[in-house]
């Protein structure tokens, strides 16, 4: 009777026993059965998007390939059929073509059509550029002219033509030699130069020049002292007028500039042949009205003195340049440079000259009328300029080579 409790008491305790024993057994069989399961299956597919709409696939990893590819909805051909993604297309009407359509013999496949080239508005021609404005530079006879003049000597009641000799009339000089009317006293025509780029829209101005002794405008202000070179070179929008004096003469005779409003009577015809040769006739108002910068080289000085003193110009005078030209008149410049505040005076010389440059000096003094020795980087009204050049420094070349080479694009150049 005691033993029967203690075979009770141990057979739960070998149940549990044999129930552990099964699991471990059992659990290890389940996970090979799986595993074998899971190698005889076909994997799932890696992307189930594309295995349910392979033709939007496609189309979709085109874009993908090339972000930068420009594409555009292509035409719906007639032998079409849609295919699975346009009928999942939220909104799609019946002339929706998001996405072209494929063909029946092309397969399921979306293909992308190239975008078609913008048709644009052709621009407007472009508006000619004024710095391709071709320079216009030509010999222009003139009414108004220094010669031929057959007047009287200025300041003088004596006649400018004083000798005669047949038909033949000629001038008699303070050396007593005679100067043929036909041969240097003839020449009316006066050399006009417009830059390129030029515009008569923008402020502008007027440079006259005078050369000296025994030139001509051909050979010496056109092409020994390139004065239409020097204007251009400048920058400055201006214009140049070069009037011949007497031809190859030494003389510095003022001929129709020695009168009473001679120097604006000229400035009035160089503004409408200017206007002209512009290829703009209406503009000569323009022209004319334009301010003026006087250079005078060597023997220049004399019809420049007339044209400050009863020339005419009045306020449109705005600045004169003398050009190792201060022989004489040195009353007459003094003058001008006192009644005449708010305008430019420059004068430059050799030694040729020197002395009365110094005397000019000492008259401004006297008038309490303030100069420099310097040129300076900028020029502004009122500024009076005595400037003496290097001893190597010619007369000869003193146009082109003064205290710089090209002086009167300089000068231009400074008052810009």
């Amino acid at each position: 009777m005691s033993a029967a409790p203690a075979i009770g008491r141990a057979a739960p305790r070998r149940s549990w026993r044999l129930a552990g024993i099964a699991l471990l057994l059992i659990l290890p069989a389940a996970l090979l059965l799986s595993l074998l399961s899971s190698r005889q299956s076909p994997p799932p597919p890696a992307d189930a998007f594309a295995a349910r709409w392979p033709a939007a696939d496609g189309l979709l990893r085109s874009f993908a390939t090339d972000r930068n590819a420009s594409a555009a909805i292509a035409p719906i051909p007639s032998n079409a059929v849609p295919t699975p993604l346009s009928a999942g297309i939220i909104g799609a009407g019946p002339d929706f073509n998001a996405y072209a359509l494929a063909p029946r013999n092309a397969g399921a496949r979306f293909q992308v059509a190239a975008r078609p080239a913008e048709t644009r508005t052709p621009a407007p021609p472009p508006k000619p550029d004024v710095a391709t404005t071709p320079a216009k530079t030509e010999l222009i006879a003139f009414a108004t002219a220094p010669f031929p003049y057959d007047g009287v000597r200025p300041g003088t009641d004596r006649p400018f033509l004083d000798v005669v000799n047949g038909r033949q009339k000629g001038h008699r000089t303070a050396r007593g030699s005679v100067l043929w009317q036909d041969q240097t006293f003839s020449d009316n025509r006066v050399l006009l130069h417009i830059p390129g780029g030029f515009s008569i829209d923008k402020p502008a101005v007027m440079v006259v020049y005078f050369h000296g002794h025994r030139a001509n405008l051909s050979r010496d202000v056109l092409q020994r002292q390139k004065l239409p070179e020097q204007v251009s070179l400048s920058g400055m929008n201006a214009v140049l007028v070069a009037p011949q004096f007497a031809v190859d003469a030494a003389n510095s005779s003022p001929g129709r500039f020695g009168e009473p409003g001679g120097f604006a009577r000229f400035l009035d015809e160089a503004g409408r042949k200017l206007a002209a040769l512009h290829g703009k006739p209406a503009a000569a108002k323009h022209f004319a009205a334009m301010p003026v910068i006087l250079v005078a080289y060597s023997g220049g000085y004399l019809p420049a003195s007339w044209s400050l003193r009863q020339g005419g110009a009045g306020k449109r005078l705005r600045g004169v340049v003398l050009l190792d030209a201060l022989y004489g008149e040195l009353g007459s410049f003094a003058q001008w440079i006192k009644k005449t505040q708010s305008a430019v005076f420059i004068s430059a010389y050799t030694g040729s000259t020197r002395r009365q440059h110094r005397e000019l000096a000492q008259r401004l003094e006297a008038e309490n009328v303030r100069y420099t020795t310097e040129l300076g980087t900028h020029l502004w009204r009122g500024r009076v300029a005595l400037l003496a050049t290097d001893d190597e420094v010619n007369h000869q070349d003193f146009v082109t080579r003064a205290w710089t080479a090209n002086p009167v694009a300089d000068v231009l150049a400074k008052l810009n």
